[in-house]
């Protein structure tokens, strides 16, 4: 009991940890504290295993409930402070159906490649065909379409099992490479010409701002200008650093009771209509009534929203991480399907670059798609927190619910397709 409260401060504590070093070391801060905590994550889920001192018998109950809830509280306080354009959702839409041909597309071609391996392997007795279909609905709806596609395709549960194993696995190296590279490089590759004129009017608006504040600044007495210079380095090193105060405290538990009574709200939805899939409706309505919060003035306007909301996706990031056990993982005996899901990752990231460029689809919208079809939406804040935009979370969420409609016709629809060759 104690060694699991001790884990669960350490968990909780991490994060604020990590933030300081990422502050004050040069190196940790160009990584990024979602990357740390992920790396960190994982090295605290299995060093005890190797040195034979595994996590505590509650461990995985605390995982659960640190994972299960800590996305569903960060949602709506990270959509509060965001503002939405009317010219949004038709950008959303492309990058969604960019990214569910990609995937598609990559899946088809991978059964052509994989398919001996894998019907000499471990997974013969299901066949790739079904493996196909299951990867489908994995990596455009997530876990859940997945396990729907178990029971409709009659999978094993020794194939199911290998799969969620090697999809932790490729999963882990997807998300290093986008946090370590990819976002930079993407950045690189797909800025379009319309995102560069937006960002250029967004830094001229700054840029406005910012010599208006300071001419207001100059009329003031000497001792006000040094205060408030100070305070505004402070809140650049740290957005937390004001939470401390009265004032700060109080805010903290005014966004913590929005947050509670969004995700109650949302809950008690799901129950009203029981024959909507319970996480797609809940995510919906998470990202609705944050929206909806958003347009109310008042509550846009308050500090630390974000901020908050992002703290609880550092503490995911590292129970998330955890919860990988390398110990699990039969390399040998599924090589071929191993193979597989990396192909299907990988090359459906890289093809839909190839789209989005084509489309001029910005790519911050292009990597947050991604993820949320190949991870599913609650990996979405995470990567949105490693980007730095809140903006692009609207938009992850928004193409992950429809993957999660989607997920199961179209990997049982693939599955039929894959089983005519």
């Amino acid at each position: 009991m104690i060694t699991t409260v001790l884990l669960a401060i350490f968990f909780l504590v991490a994060p604020a940890v990590v933030l300081v070093l990422c502050r004050k070391v040069s190196w940790i801060g160009k990584l990024g504290p979602v990357l740390v905590l992920y790396i960190l994550g994982v090295i605290v889920g299995n060093v005890g295993n190797i040195f034979g001192c595994p996590l505590p018998e509650g461990a995985v109950s605390l995982q659960k409930i640190l994972s299960s809830t800590t996305v569903p509280f960060a949602i709506p306080l990270m959509l509060l402070g965001c503002s939405f354009s009317k010219g949004d959702g038709k950008r959303y839409a492309m990058v969604l159906i960019t990214g569910l041909i990609a995937v598609i597309v990559a899946i088809i071609s991978g059964y052509f490649i994989f398919r001996h391996p894998i019907d000499s392997g471990a997974m013969a007795v299901d066949g790739t065909a079904k493996i196909g279909g299951l990867l489908t609905g994995a990596y455009t709806g997530g876990t859940i379409n997945m396990a729907a596609l178990k029971t409709m395709l009659d999978v094993s549960d020794s194939t199911y099992i290998l799969l969620n194993s090697y999809d932790m696995l490729v999963g882990f190296f997807y998300l290093i490479f986008l946090m370590a590279i990819g976002i930079k490089l993407f950045r690189r590759l797909l800025n379009s010409r319309s995102k560069i004129i937006i960002d250029n009017m967004v830094n001229k608006v700054a840029r406005a701002k910012k010599s208006v504040t300071g001419f207001v600044t100059k009329l003031m007495p000497k001792g006000y200008q040094e205060k408030s210079k100070k305070r505004e380095s402070s809140n650049e090193e740290n957005p937390y650093s004001g939470l401390g105060t009265r004032k700060g405290l109080c805010i903290l538990g005014l966004l913590i009771l929005i947050s509670l009574t969004i995700c109650g709200l949302s809950f008690l939805i799901t129950k009203l209509f029981p024959k909507i899939p319970m996480m797609t409706l809940f995510i919906l309505c998470l990202t609705t009534f944050g929206i909806g919060a958003s347009f109310i003035p008042k509550l846009r306007s308050l500090p630390y929203s974000y901020d908050v909301g992002m703290y609880a996706i550092y503490v995911f990031s590292i129970v998330v991480a955890s919860m990988a056990d390398v110990r699990s993982l039969d390399l040998a005996g599924g090589a071929g399907a191993l193979g597989y899901l990396f192909f299907v990752v990988f090359s459906s990231l890289g093809l839909q670059a190839l789209l989005s460029r084509t489309f001029h689809l910005d790519a911050d919208t292009t990597v947050i798609g991604s993820v949320a079809l190949l991870c599913s939406p609650p990996f979405v804040p995470m990567i949105s927190a490693a980007m730095h935009n809140r903006r692009a979370l609207a938009a992850g969420l928004a193409i992950g619910i429809v993957g999660y409609a989607v997920g199961t016709y179209l990997g049982f629809g693939i599955f039929r397709l894959l089983s005519l060759f």
